[in-house]
Order: C-alpha cells, then structure tokens, then sequence
C-alpha cells in the first residue's frame, strides 16, 4: 500500500513539474523573444518614420507587449516558486537555480519601474502630441528594455547550465 501511495504522489510530481516547466518557458519565450524582436527588430525598422509616426507606432505595439509580457513574469515566477518549491525549497537547488531566481526578480523590477515610469509616461507624451517629451520617455524605455533583454538572455543560460 505504501509503495502505491510512494507511485502515485511520484507521479502527481512529475505532472505538475512537467507543468511548471511547460509555463516557465512559455513564459520566458513571450517575454525575452518580446523584449528581442522589439529591441533587435522592431525598433531600427521604425527609425525611417517621422517621429510622431514612430512614437505613436511603439507606443501602441508597447501597449499590447507590456499586458503580455507582465502575464508572463507572473507565470515565470509563480512557475518558478512552484518548481524551487517540488525540488525541496532553495535549500535543495543548485546555485544556477538560486542565480536564475534572484535575476529573474530584478528583472520583474526593472519591468515594474519600466511601466509604472517611462512607459506611462511614453503613452501621456504620445497622446498629448509631445514628441520630444515621447522621443525622451522612448529612450528611457529602451535603455531599460535592453537591460533587461541582456539579463534574460543572461537567465536563460543559467537556466541551461542548471540542467
């Protein structure tokens, strides 16, 4: 009886972990391959544009990637504290794990700054017309953008070496 119980609950683990992982990356992919076509893509093919044209374009785009991409930090951290939390607490990871933690938190900050600052900021600048104050408010998003971009990029190889 013990070793079905021991089976059962091995597999219910299993499940929810594949689960876990299942949510975490789809939730890296959405927010690292967001923050890498915007940056690496989106932005140079833009620059052609008369600046009202560019500014009110990335702004609207940003709109839509901002609800995604705080969608995915949510399923990447609560993905995350539900696998550290299977695998036995930060005590039983190794340290890419534990590393790959404490960036992916700095990274939902910079994101959190990123919105409630530059990025409101961008919009009221837009909508007002404002393009020198849209162009200034755009360059503070992209700086924390590419921040951000290079420290997932960063998670993202620890989260290969953990392996």
């Amino acid at each position: 009886m013990a070793r079905a119980t021991i089976a059962g609950l091995a597999r219910f683990k299993v499940r929810h972990m594949r689960l876990a992982l299942w949510l975490h990356v789809v939730g890296v992919v959405i927010w690292v391959g967001g923050m890498f076509f915007a940056h690496m893509a989106l932005r140079p093919s833009v620059q052609a544009l008369q600046p009202a044209d560019r500014l009110a374009l990335l702004s609207a785009t940003l709109t839509r990637f901002v609800a995604w991409a705080g969608g995915a930090a949510a399923a990447i951290l609560g993905s995350g504290m539900a696998m550290v939390a299977m695998l036995g607490g930060f005590d039983a990871v190794n340290r890419w794990i534990a590393s790959m933690a404490v960036a992916g938190i700095v990274m939902i900050v910079i994101y959190l700054w990123l919105v409630a600052m530059p990025f409101r900021l961008l919009r009221a600048a837009v909508a007002a017309s404002d393009w020198p104050a849209a162009a200034a408010a755009m360059k503070r998003v992209r700086h924390l953008v590419a921040v951000n971009l290079g420290i997932g990029l960063v998670v993202i190889t620890f989260g290969v070496l953990a392996r």
